[in-house]
């Protein structure tokens, strides 16, 4: 086993994560469904590099992510610290009296459950119901419309556990004490550098990740998702500095994140030179703790070339968050693929790859890049017809901010990784032909999911005018990590 632990460190960064963890859930969801399409059921998928399997104290098996969620105080919403899955114990104080003086309280309301999670809920009681009536089916009484429940993620999203599908594991939880949440006044590095060793925090912090790192049989490395732009990053440095103290030898590929609001123009000079100096202290300590850091995170998606086909608002947090998650379940596809024997059958996905390997393949032996940039094309150039590479080009987006478009660096080293099927047996016999002449400069990555045309004309045209510029292509989904080489 090659596992592999998610930090989440931040709001954005955890709206990104929901996004991530729903995908996975989704998998998991059809590849279960017994009456689902067969190209769901990837049996060189491996789920469990992200994943982990326990056990409630009802004893009943749980299937859980392998993460570390850190936020605000009350950016949970409805959702407990304790998860869904466990005994939550009592809110209630306790009976011992330690002090005599007189004592106030003061609790926030608990807030409600939205339609959406309200309808999850719903949904297992009625399949408890049905398993408890011999599969019968009893009409719920209350049911909620499909429409309402898409009202209510567009427009009424306020935290990010509102739109999650997901169970979390008790110890993959954990709001910083004492901070409450008010991004506006936690927005530069100064304010949060403390944060990370007041109270106990960092202890606590470190103790819930090696819960985690302990039950590894061989962890591959960690996947930070940060969200850079306030309080949190020095946070992040600083857990990052004691992660790169404890396991030394384990790579850590970073995701710093940016929501639309932190690329506000700002009504002063010295705020904007607060920011300015912000962005040079974060990226600067950040990128000198990890392998390789993936800027993240466009002042406007809803300008971009993603508009075409999507509909974004940039001012809502769970629009932008749901592209960026696409592109980032895109990128650690490879972490999780089963290496294949030579056995194996031309159906499989093939092309795996570790955390290590992967950022080696970019940054090279001595780390001279240390910088990646992230395009997508979502959804994907068409699989079918001539393709050239302009018309390629011109798909694709970066998602990393300030970078130039349509560009061409014929000194950059890019992973490209495509999701894709492989229809008939003629395009399996050209796409293993294809394979074997590629062989020695490309890993190619494939994961059957729906029907597609023409991928051997895709594919050789791919090869034609990419491969000359590329040290390896990793085909699997419509994105690409490129980290550009500096010039002599």
């Amino acid at each position: 086993m090659r596992e592999i632990v998610t930090v989440q460190v931040g709001s954005f960064a955890n709206f990104i994560g929901s996004h991530f963890w729903n995908f996975q859930d989704e998998m998991l969801g059809l590849a279960a469904d017994p009456y689902g399409d067969p190209v769901f059921k990837i049996q060189s998928l491996n789920m469990d590099v992200i994943y982990r399997t326990g056990e409630t104290h009802q004893g009943t098996t749980s299937y859980t992510p392998r993460l570390l969620s850190i936020d605000f105080q009350g950016s949970l919403g409805s959702v407990s610290s304790k998860g869904t899955l466990y005994s939550e114990g009592s809110n209630e104080p306790s009976e011992v009296v330690t002090w005599a003086g007189h004592v106030s309280t003061h609790a926030s309301e608990p807030q409600n459950k939205n339609l959406f999670l309200q309808s999850l809920y719903q949904e297992e009681q009625d399949v408890a119901l049905t398993n408890g009536n011999n599969g019968e089916a009893k009409d719920s009484q209350h049911e909620i419309q499909d429409t309402d429940i898409v009202r209510c993620l567009d427009e009424g999203v306020q935290f990010w556990t509102d739109f999650s599908k997901v169970h979390y594991h008790p110890q993959s939880l954990y709001e910083v004490n004492g901070l409450w949440m008010d991004v506006k006044q936690f927005d530069n590095y100064g304010i949060g550098r403390d944060v990370f060793m007041e109270n106990l925090r960092g202890e606590e912090i470190c103790d819930k990740l090696r819960f985690f790192v302990e039950e590894c049989d061989h962890i591959q490395g960690f996947q930070f998702i940060v969200d850079d732009s306030g309080g949190f990053s020095p946070l992040a440095a600083d857990f990052l500095e004691s992660v790169s103290d404890e396991y030394t030898n384990t790579p850590v590929l970073l995701y710093a994140v940016r929501g639309p609001s932190s690329h506000m123009s700002l009504s002063s000079r010295k705020q904007t030179v607060v920011r300015d100096l912000h962005d040079a202290v974060s990226f600067s300590r950040l990128s000198s703790l990890c392998k390789m850091i993936v800027p993240v995170g466009l002042p406007s998606l809803s300008r971009s070339k993603t508009s075409t086909f999507l509909n974004i608002k940039d001012e809502n947090p769970y629009h932008c968050s749901a592209v960026y998650a696409a592109a980032l379940h895109s990128t650690s596809l490879p972490f999780r693929m089963e290496p294949l024997g030579p056995t194996a059958d031309l159906s499989d996905v093939f092309g795996a790859v570790d955390v290590n390997g992967f950022v080696q393949m970019l940054a090279g032996q001595s780390r001279q890049n240390m910088v990646a940039i992230l395009d997508v094309a979502m959804p994907s150039p068409c699989l079918s017809g001539k393709q050239d590479k302009q018309s390629l080009l011109r798909n694709l987006q970066p998602l990393t901010p300030e970078v130039a478009e349509d560009v061409d660096d014929l000194q950059a080293v890019e992973s490209m990784i495509v999701h894709g099927a492989i229809g008939s047996v003629q395009e399996v016999i050209a796409y293993q032909f294809l394979k074997l002449r590629m062989q020695s400069m490309v890993h190619m990555n494939v994961q059957p999911q729906g029907q597609c045309s023409a991928i051997y004309q895709r594919l050789v045209a791919l090869s034609q005018f990419l491969c000359h510029s590329l040290q390896s292509l990793v085909i699997l989904s419509a994105s690409m990590v490129s980290c550009w080489e500096a010039q002599s």
